[in-house]
């Protein structure tokens, strides 16, 4: 496989990747007692996290290394708010840590692994 492909398989996994943070983050947000705080932050939540998707397809189409840097960072921002919002929802008691736990630990991955890929867009 040459440089070409494998960077199109990278971003085609990440794109779909993103895709299933956001449709997770939706099941959560589902999943969120009806009380006003949850509600309150579960919308805070949900902006964000659908955030990660949309920016990081967006940074795929970006029209110049400058809007892809820029685009990437957003996404950055977003999924580190939305991982923000899960420790205040298990924090405040809203849901226990387990059923957060893993999505979680996929939003501190997408943050990792998008920031290395901004360091070398750098």
């Amino acid at each position: 496989m040459n440089d070409f492909n494998a960077k199109e398989v990278f971003v085609s996994a990440l794109r779909d990747r993103t895709k299933t943070f956001v449709l997770r983050s939706i099941r959560l947000f589902k999943s969120l007692p009806s009380s006003e705080e949850a509600r309150v932050i579960g919308k805070q939540f949900l902006r964000s996290s659908s955030s990660v998707g949309a920016n990081y397809r967006a940074a795929c189409r970006a029209r110049s290394q400058r809007e892809f840097f820029a685009k990437l960072s957003i996404t950055i921002e977003e999924a580190d708010e939305s991982l923000f919002w899960m420790e205040i929802i298990s924090e405040a008691e809203l849901l226990p840590i387990e059923k957060l736990q893993n999505l979680m630990n996929e939003a501190t991955e997408i943050i990792k692994i998008l920031s290395k890929a901004r360091k070398t867009a750098s």
